[in-house]
């Protein structure tokens, strides 16, 4: 499972079996919640190693203990929190290091809008990412994926500031930037300084359709390549995604584009179909993807750019254009317990990636 989605899953899990975050405290307008989860599950993947080439465990699959408070500063002001931890690996009775979380922010929210500062899933995967796929194991690949492939970074939540507006007739816009200073850690083969990138979208609601559209500059990972002073424009990410909503049916449609501006990477686009039915024990869901990659430069090194390291292995033997199909089920054992089942197929080199899971998450 993709861990920025873990919020937003258990969020919308919590909201559809009614269980409910425990309120520790409630007065003179501050309020607590103490919310969590323990997700297990069993999964066989191909590794596309060879004849050896299925990997399998019993894992945790992103159990959370989080905390969310709020005041009221005055009528139509409040202030508010959210701090989340994972990594606790509840297969093993394990904790990991504390180097490791999930979401943290603080903000304000109102007739104005939304505000906050933090750490937390990016724009695009709330807006763009989430209706096509927002699955407990697999999830279909994304623009995400080929700029962590690429840059060799998972860092799309850390250091952002972002404003939300209110809604004006089902129109909502939001902006923000991600910025990282230069006194974080960076790669020795780059220049020591400060970057920081905009993003924006905006998401229009009319009865049970919406659609949306986001943009993000990626201007955290430009730079400057220090042996040799080259400039390196990361790119641009941007995508539109529409859904309809009737009675329990969902369907959503995703047009996705990661951009290189620098010829040592290709474009990628992603075309995206899914749908979730909810049959009242549970849902179930699928999704079709179609990935194109473009150009011919796929798997130049770093080194090419003026940067240093090689891309993944994963990247340099990927083809050019492939198919990815994920179909899942879920069954409500309670209302804050319910297992699951998935099954991908991502039309790999050597069936890498493809593979089936099934777990339980108990919730409260």
């Amino acid at each position: 499972m993709k861990k920025t989605l873990l919020a937003t899953a258990i969020a919308g899990a919590m909201a559809a079996s009614g269980a409910q975050a425990a309120t520790v405290y409630n007065q003179d307008g501050t309020k607590l919640d103490l919310y969590g989860n323990i997700q297990i599950a069993y999964y066989n993947v191909d590794t596309g190693a060879g004849d050896n080439d299925d990997a399998d465990e019993i894992a945790d699959n992103g159990s959370t203990f989080g905390f969310a408070a709020e005041h009221v500063i005055y009528d139509g002001l409040t202030g508010y929190l959210k701090l989340e931890f994972d990594d606790f690996k509840a297969d093993e009775m394990k904790v990991a290091g504390r180097d490791s979380g999930d979401q943290a922010y603080v903000g304000l929210k109102g007739n104005f809008g939304d505000a906050r500062v933090g750490s937390y899933d990016p724009l695009i995967d709330d807006w763009i990412q989430d209706p096509l796929t927002n699955n407990e194991f697999f999830d279909a690949t994304d623009s995400n994926s080929s700029i962590e492939d690429f840059y060799g970074t998972g860092d799309r939540e850390g250091d952002k500031v972002t404003y939300t507006s209110p809604s004006f007739g089902g129109l909502q816009f939001a902006v923000g930037t991600q910025y990282k200073g230069e006194a974080e850690e960076q790669n020795e083969a780059v220049e020591n300084e400060s970057r920081a990138s905009f993003f924006g979208g905006a998401k229009y609601t009319i009865g049970g359709f919406s659609v949306a559209a986001v943009y993000d500059d990626l201007g955290i990972y430009d730079a400057t390549a220090t042996a040799t002073g080259e400039e390196f424009d990361a790119g641009d990410q941007y995508g539109i995604t529409g859904q309809y909503t009737w009675n329990t049916l969902r369907v959503a449609l995703k047009l996705e584009r990661f951009e290189a501006e620098d010829d040592a990477f290709d474009d990628v686009n992603f075309y995206g179909l899914g749908a979730r039915y909810g049959y009242g024990m549970g849902d179930i869901y699928a999704a079709y993807q179609y990935v194109d990659v473009g150009g011919e430069d796929f798997g130049t090194t770093f080194e090419d750019a003026g940067l240093s390291g090689d891309f993944p292995a994963e990247a340099e033997d990927e083809e050019d254009s492939y198919n990815e199909v994920i179909v899942g089920a879920t069954y409500n054992i309670s209302d804050a317990m319910y297992t699951w089942a998935e099954l991908a197929f991502y039309d790999r080199n050597d069936d890498e990636g493809d593979g089936g899971a099934v777990g339980v998450t108990y919730l409260f």
